[in-house]
C-alpha cells in the first residue's frame, strides 16, 4: 500500500480542495452577513429569508469538516448531500444546465477528486481500473 505520494499529486489534491474550502466559506459566510444580493438569490431560489442563516451554519459545519484531514470524508459525504440539495433546487427551476444545475457537481468532483488523490483508502475503495493490455 502507498504511504508516500508525489509533491504533485499532493499540491493538485490540495488546489482541488481549496478551491472547495474557499468558495464554500464565502458562500457560508455571506448568508451570515445576508448582503441585499445573497437575501434576493435565495428568495428567487424559492426559500424564505429565515432558511439562509442555517443554509450557512450547514455549509460552513460541512466545510469545516471537510477540511480537517481526520473528517475530511465525513465531510465530503455531507457536502454531496448539500450540492445534491443545490442540484435539485436549480433541476426545479429549470435553470441553465452548465452554469447552474452542474456547477455543484462540478464543486463536488473536485472535492472529491481532492481527497481521493491524497488518501490511499479511499483510492482503494474506488479504484480507477487501469485498461488491460494482452
Amino acid at each position: 500500500m502507498e504511504t508516500t505520494i508525489s509533491k504533485s499529486r499532493l499540491w493538485t489534491a490540495r488546489i482541488m480542495s481549496g478551491i472547495v474550502i474557499l468558495f464554500m466559506l464565502f458562500d457560508s459566510i455571506g448568508k451570515f452577513f445576508q448582503p441585499v444580493q445573497v437575501v434576493e438569490g435565495t428568495l428567487e431560489l424559492g426559500y424564505q429569508a429565515h432558511h439562509i442563516a442555517t443554509m450557512g451554519i450547514l455549509g460552513l459545519l460541512s466545510i469545516v469538516l471537510y477540511a480537517i484531514p481526520r473528517t475530511s470524508i465525513l465531510g465530503a459525504i455531507i457536502l454531496t448531500g448539500y450540492f445534491g440539495g443545490a442540484i435539485a433546487t436549480h433541476f426545479r427551476l429549470d435553470n441553465p444546465l452548465f452554469s447552474h444545475l452542474l456547477f455543484p457537481v462540478y464543486l463536488a468532483i473536485l472535492a472529491w477528486g481532492g481527497i481521493w488523490l491524497r488518501n490511499a483508502n479511499l483510492r482503494n475503495l474506488i479504484p480507477i481500473q487501469q485498461a488491460k493490455t494482452e
